[in-house]
């Protein structure tokens, strides 16, 4: 039958993962780092997920298609959610990469490792390199004094949980602004960094990410913002991993 359903452009799909929880039917899955639809009869074609996708790679399309079942959705549903019972018990509460199949990429539970504490009390006493408040991106205001002729650190507010040394490695002299790309509105962010970058005169930009693919979006609305702002201001892409190591 030729109905409504959703078509996803795997070119501009990043693998974020952020339509995956957005449909209820459970017909969107990331394979491969890609967002893919599970079967044609998941699908309602009603597209709520068509607002989730930060890159506009889900449209809703008219075409051949198994009708909309109701009924498979269901067992689709509790599958997914048995088989992510059964992972979880094979390995125990302490495997380090439990996964719940078909969800974000960034959402998937995990326990980590203990790393070795501090034993040094001059270790323990590290001084704040924080200089400003607010820090949250929605928060501060772009025409801050502290903003001007600054280095700017825009990091991922997941980054100072995982990255043990954050303020000593990456945060000491430096303006900062923390968001996260996942649960805020990107568009919002790149606007409000373009400006910004327009009015602070930056002698540099720094920009801190999780691994995780959904975390890609801070990157990208900085990057946009900087070539929107049409500022010449060298910029700087590290990457932490979850375990807390720093990849350039």
């Amino acid at each position: 039958m030729i109905r409504k359903i959703v078509q996803i452009d795997r070119e501009r799909c990043n693998g974020c993962g952020i339509c995956v929880p957005a449909c209820a039917e459970g017909a969107i899955k990331i394979v491969d780092g890609k967002a893919v639809l599970s079967a044609d009869n998941l699908c309602d074609g009603l597209g709520a997920c068509l607002g989730e996708c930060p890159q506009d790679a889900i449209t809703v399309i008219e075409r051949a298609a198994d009708e909309f079942d109701e009924d498979a959705v269901a067992r689709h549903l509790g599958k997914t959610a048995d088989e992510a019972a059964t992972l979880k018990t094979r390995h125990g509460q302490n495997n380090h990469h439990t996964q719940h199949h078909g969800g974000c990429p960034g959402s998937r539970s995990m326990s980590l490792p203990p790393q070795q504490a501090a034993t040094s009390s001059a270790a323990a006493k590290q001084p704040s390199r924080l200089r400003q408040w607010p820090v949250q991106l929605h928060l501060a205001p772009v025409n801050a004094p502290y903003f001007q002729d600054a280095d700017l650190l825009i990091a991922a507010d997941c980054v100072p949980f995982a990255y043990a040394d954050f303020h000593r490695d990456f945060l000491a002299g430096k303006a900062v602004l923390i968001g996260c790309p996942k649960l805020d509105d990107n568009r919002f962010y790149q606007e409000k960094l373009t400006e910004l970058f327009r009015v602070a005169n930056l002698r540099s930009i720094t920009v801190l990410r999780m691994e995780v693919p959904c975390c890609g979006g801070i990157v990208m609305a900085a990057r946009q913002a900087l070539a929107a702002s049409e500022q010449d201001i060298p910029f700087h892409e590290v990457t932490i991993t979850i375990s807390g190591e720093a990849r350039e």
